[in-house]
């Protein structure tokens, strides 16, 4: 059986932790929280439970299935022990490039040179976190979406250390996990995270400039066959987090005025009003649910833009920087529009479009 290590135990490290599990590898899990282990062993049963209903087993037969894949789970209280046992290992802890660096440098001591060190880092640089190591050419960034086992789609990132051989043996594993493993450049916000940046970034250009409201924006995106509109998607990521990721992708390309980050989102972060998780952001929530859209952007326009209108401002500024990610060298624009389809829900027309940038 294949091992593979996992540091970090939180959402993201427990579904990786689970597709592997369900892959038939075993998995040694790491985290410096042991409740955080535990919660995460918690998860995972409960996600192989899902998964099972799925295969139409009987339920001696279901019982049977999780609990053969969970006794391939073990904890490791330290990375040596990590290290030395797996023949991967993959990063998902929080999303600070100096920790990476510290888990990096520690998995590189101990791990023999075969072993793989995947970041799942959505944005950060491999080669930033590459650097912390002395075998480089075996770093590589494998960006997995939330939830890992529902969403298909994985970014696979070479650094510039980072070996054939490796960029290699790392797409296999993916699509022996049963995911999608698309290849992209050591490029800020990878695929999704910068093509997809526009979908937010316009939606509030339209709605600082006046010309569409909040409920009128998201109303147009879902006709047009998104499962969310950007407001929506902003108030669930957490409107700190989105600016957060917006202010990586910005500063890291340059400051290029089209990706400069929306001064209401600034103001929306100071005030403590993130979305969900604070009860108030473009919207507000009762009881966990969204109640109204928050008073200050509950008014309409005067004259307001038509709903294919609104459709097509957005579109054009994801196809357009969707050209600029394929002449940048980021990822073709094949590979492009299937990671959108697979990692941001694109719907067929959108798609169509971003094609014909």
């Amino acid at each position: 059986m294949t091992t593979v290590g996992v540091v970090g135990a939180g959402a993201m490290g427990a579904g990786i932790a689970q597709v592997a599990l369900e892959a038939g590898w075993e998995v040694v899990l790491h985290d410096v929280d042991e409740d955080a282990i535990e919660r995460a062993r918690t998860r995972i049963r409960d996600g192989l439970g899902r998964r099972a209903a799925r295969l139409e087993l009987d339920a001696d037969s279901i019982d049977d299935w999780v609990e053969g894949r969970l006794a391939a789970l073990r904890e490791a209280h330290v990375l040596d022990t990590l290290a030395t046992e797996a023949t991967l290992v993959v990063e998902a802890v929080l999303e600070d490039v100096e920790l990476k660096r510290t888990v990096f440098r520690a998995l590189d001591a101990e791990a023999p040179p075969d072993v793989i060190l995947a970041t799942n880092t959505s944005a950060l640089p491999i080669g930033a976190i590459a650097e912390a190591t002395t075998h480089g050419e075996r770093v590589i960034g494998l960006h997995f979406f939330n939830p890992v086992p529902v969403m298909a789609l994985v970014e696979v990132v070479p650094g510039s250390l980072t070996s054939p051989a490796v960029v290699k043996r790392a797409t296999a594993v993916m699509l022996e996990w049963g995911k999608t493993p698309i290849r992209c450049a050591d490029s800020p916000g990878f695929i999704v995270n910068r093509v997809h940046r526009p979908y937010t970034i316009e939606a509030l250009r339209l709605l600082e400039s006046g010309v569409a409201g909040v409920d009128a924006i998201d109303s147009a995106m879902r006709e047009s066959g998104f499962p969310m509109g950007p407001f929506e998607l902003m108030d669930l990521a957490g409107i700190d987090v989105n600016l957060a990721a917006a202010r990586g992708v910005w500063s890291g390309l340059g400051h290029p005025a089209h990706l400069q980050p929306s001064p209401i989102q600034e103001r929306l972060v100071a005030d403590g009003r993130l979305g969900t998780k604070s009860g108030r952001g473009f919207y507000a929530y009762a009881d966990g649910r969204r109640s109204a859209v928050e008073p200050e952007f509950a008014s309409e326009p005067p004259a307001p833009l038509a709903p294919t209108d609104i459709r097509d401002r957005i579109l054009a500024t994801v196809a357009a920087e969707a050209r600029r990610a394929a002449d940048d060298g980021v990822a073709s624009l094949d590979d492009i529009v299937t990671a959108l389809r697979l990692g941001a829900a694109y719907p067929d027309d959108a798609l169509a479009r971003v094609r014909r940038a």
